[in-house]
């Protein structure tokens, strides 16, 4: 993570990410019903992605492998990032569990955003990385799908995520930023943060009775 940007982070959340990234740009970029083997836990940092596919026998690609991948999508320099790992269209199924994704744990990734689900909740709890995800499975899933390639565009929930993406997430869901304007957008989620708590000081301030008569007006916003 850029240390700069740390002290910003603390003080927004999900949804003061979101406004903020509606006010900058004017695509989608939250990702709604994810959980977490430990729900406590932010997720910070710049997205590199591995894209799944579903299985098939006849393709060379088949034996790659979690490992091969994985290593190719974090380079040489894995410590802070966020490992995206696409659905290849099957959500329900299983992408990884704690014997695979103790690489990241090794390599002090900052976590794993993965639109499947994962296996050995437990175990993923104790790591030193967050885990978000579509949900526990307990099947393995390899016959369904398999990791393709490493840092191309992959799409989660409808939002677009590129590899140097910087990826938030939360107990109220995940926020895709673009590189060039994170600084921009986490400066926004501050002001936004402190524009609801104003709002709140006056909406403490209320008259109810001149807001039914409708001398008052509302002033949330």
């Amino acid at each position: 993570m850029k240390e700069d940007l740390r002290g910003l982070l603390d003080r927004v959340d999900s949804a003061s990410l979101v406004d903020a990234m509606g006010r900058v740009h004017g695509h989608r970029a939250d990702i709604v019903d994810l959980v977490s083997p430990d729900p406590t836990r932010v997720m910070f940092g710049p997205a590199v992605t591995v894209a799944y596919l579903p299985y098939r026998d006849d393709l060379p690609e088949k034996d790659l492998g979690f490992a091969t991948v994985f290593y190719r999508a974090v380079g040489d320099a894995p410590e802070g990032k966020v490992v995206v790992l696409s659905s290849g269209g099957h959500p329900d199924s299983s992408h990884a569990g704690g014997t695979k994704l103790s690489r990241l744990h090794n390599h002090h990734v900052a976590g794993v955003l993965a639109d499947g689900r994962l296996r050995d909740f437990a175990e993923l709890a104790g790591y030193g990385f967050a885990t978000w995800c579509r949900g526990q499975a307990t099947r393995w899933g390899g016959d369904t799908v398999m990791p393709f390639a490493a840092n191309t565009a992959v799409e989660i929930g409808g939002v677009c995520i590129v590899p140097g993406d910087y990826v938030y997430a939360d107990s109220g869901g995940a926020v895709v930023i673009p590189v060039g304007s994170v600084r921009r957008v986490l400066e926004e989620a501050v002001r936004i943060e402190g524009e609801d708590k104003r709002s709140a000081e006056l909406i403490r301030a209320e008259d109810p009775a001149r807001l039914r008569s409708g001398e008052q007006t509302a002033t949330e916003v």
